[in-house]
């Protein structure tokens, strides 16, 4: 049941118009997929979700197999059933959160070794594990167990790494099989043209239904991302689905589509909600700021979503320094409809021709705007 189709190709850029299809419904994409690490995605409900056009999320492995447990989330009837989401879900395999631990893991071919976030307790994460977790969960696209490296990192590092992950890809395969779930490929090789090329040619060997590129954002600076992404994307296929990880910045979001990418996730707009902080056509907005305290405007007077409809700056800024849960989830809804309008914006320009001049327009008021508010 899941399949991909490619129905346009922006004539200015690389930009890609296309249409997943996945057992729980069909995807259009360019796509941004807001992070439910927990089953959930932080203060919203699946309704509200559904209502600001969100049609896929995703959900984290390695989260979820500590709390509440995958064997748990299966006696539930699976991870749309436990959490009441009958959209598509992905699930990552949990090797970004493993690279994240740092000192409190261990590397070895056979898999992960590693101590809880939460209660220090060790538990180990195979390539099998991985597999049979997120099988136990039920989602409709389930990632490889992969080695995310650092930045920087050597360049053997970065070899062995790429090398390992394509070993533990194969073994991914080779343990699936959950009929209506489908694996993702994710291509490493850190900051080394060469490296990357290989770690793509090797995957795409292996015939994965879509390929995602890892071991970006996280620390290197933007340039070199875009410099991986020129590089690496026209080594995946074209009929394949491709998903950029953990990237959610309107700029790195619309320069990933402008390179041929097709699916995105990032915690970004519901973190920065949390601490106060929304996106705006005019920039990057802190509804914290004192400059805010007597402004009666919404958020966003371009904006439709509920918040902005019915909320002022003033009120939000007062429900955050209050510390009440309202602030937190009227910034959430915002943020995520920014980026679902973003997202919808981008299409339209591809299927109109004219992604540059989107891409374009939008830098030149969204920047402008988040410089003028950073000098308040």
């Amino acid at each position: 049941m899941f399949s991909f189709e490619l129905m346009k190709e922006c004539a200015q850029t690389g930009a890609r118009l296309g249409r997943l299809n996945t057992p729980h419904g069909t995807i259009n994409t360019p796509v941004f997929m807001p992070v439910g690490t927990q089953a959930t995605v932080k203060t919203m409900t699946p309704e509200e979700l559904k209502d600001l056009g969100a049609e896929i999320i995703l959900s984290n492995t390695y989260h979820l197999y500590l709390r509440p447990g995958d064997e748990l989330i299966k006696r539930a009837g699976g991870l749309h059933r436990f959490m009441n989401w009958n959209r598509p879900i992905l699930t990552d395999s949990g090797g970004y959160q493993v690279f994240s631990l740092g000192p409190l893991r261990k590397i070895t071919e056979e898999g992960v070794t590693f101590k809880s976030h939460i209660d220090g307790s060790t538990h180990f994460i195979s390539p099998e594990r991985a597999v049979e977790i997120q099988m136990n969960l039920g989602s409709d696209i389930a990632m490889v167990f992969d080695e995310c490296p650092p930045y920087p990192c050597t360049y053997e590092y970065a070899k062995n790494s790429l090398e390992r992950t394509t070993r533990w890809a194969k073994r991914c395969q080779q343990v699936h099989n959950l009929g209506e779930q489908v694996q993702f490929g994710i291509v490493q090789g850190g900051a080394f043209e060469d490296l990357r090329k290989q770690s793509a040619r090797e995957l795409v060997e292996l015939g994965f239904p879509g390929y995602s590129i890892g071991g970006l954002s996280v620390g290197e600076p933007k340039p070199i991302m875009y410099e991986v992404l020129d590089y690496t994307v026209p080594c995946l296929p074209k009929e394949k689905p491709r998903y950029l990880m953990g990237v959610g910045s309107p700029d790195c979001l619309l320069e990933g589509i402008a390179r041929g990418i097709d699916m995105f996730d990032c915690v970004l707009p519901t973190r920065i909600a949390r601490n106060g902080t929304v996106m705006t056509a005019g920039g990057k907005l802190v509804v914290r700021n004192a400059s805010h305290a007597d402004d009666f405007e919404p958020l966003d007077p371009e904006c439709k979503c509920y918040t902005c409809t019915n909320y002022s700056k003033a009120y939000i800024r007062h429900l955050l320094k209050a510390n009440e849960v309202l602030g937190i989830r009227l910034t959430t809804i915002h943020n995520i409809a920014f980026i679902m309008e973003l997202m919808k914006g981008a299409r339209e320009a591809i299927a109109a021709d004219t992604f540059s001049s989107f891409k374009k327009e939008f830098f030149s008021r969204y920047y402008e705007g988040e410089q003028l508010e950073q000098n308040i």
